[in-house]
């Protein structure tokens, strides 16, 4: 560890409750994305802490975020145009076909397993449509730009979301009220928490380093 990353963790520890310790819950919701296999559970606690329980596939992560540190929650939306393109015409052409010529019944024995192609092309094509339009949520810390939560669902997650993401935006307004009063010293705390959220598992190595040389870099502005 160096000296100046040293300096930034002398901090008073402030512990962050777990869900099976929490004196008090302020909303919770549950996200679910079929085909990748993901739920995310998220309890706001304590009025400071956003509790998240994270499974993808068999592998499960459950940990608390200090609301301190984060951002307003961010949404975004990907829709794929390209692939909502071809679906549509991989279905709109064999029905102008279809309708065209569908008296003959010369038509339909020779060309049979072409329009099950064209069948089973649209039906890949908009699949992959549906997979490839998602909507996310995403978590960073204020100072660190570290991403501390990110779920991508299928469209309709906004519509489970809104009115959960609101509750989380207001407790992360009055967790900021509890800052430390100067930014050096929030920056220490956000270094810690850093610290923690890696020691978990939350953080990969190249995140927390990327969002420690940002803290330092902003560190040492302040200083001058």
């Amino acid at each position: 560890m160096t000296a100046s990353e040293h300096i930034l963790l002398e901090s008073d520890l402030r512990q962050v409750p777990e869900l099976r310790d929490a004196r008090k819950s302020h909303g919770r919701l549950e996200l679910r994305s079929r085909l990748r296999r993901r739920v995310l559970q998220l309890e706001i606690i304590d009025y400071y802490y956003l509790s998240v329980r994270s499974r993808t596939g068999v592998t499960g992560l459950e940990f608390s975020l200090d609301l301190r540190f984060a951002r307003a929650p961010q949404l975004s939306r990907h829709i794929a145009w390209r692939w909502m393109a071809a679906s549509l015409v991989l279905f709109v052409v064999p029905a102008l076909l279809l309708t065209a010529i569908h008296a003959s019944a010369w038509w339909r024995q020779e060309w049979l397993p072409a329009s099950l192609t064209l069948a089973a092309a649209w039906a890949g094509a908009t699949f992959v449509c549906v997979y490839r339009t998602t909507e996310t949520l995403s978590l960073v810390s204020t100072c660190g730009a570290a991403r501390l939560l990110e779920f991508t669902g299928g469209p309709g997650t906004f519509r489970a979301l809104r009115p959960f993401a609101a509750r989380l935006t207001a407790h992360i307004r009055l967790a900021s009220a509890a800052r430390r009063r100067t930014k050096a010293e929030h920056l220490r705390d956000e270094m810690r928490e850093h610290q923690r959220l890696r020691e978990l598992g939350v953080l990969s190595v190249s995140d927390y380093e990327a969002s420690k040389a940002r803290i330092l870099g902003q560190h040492a502005r302040g200083r001058r």
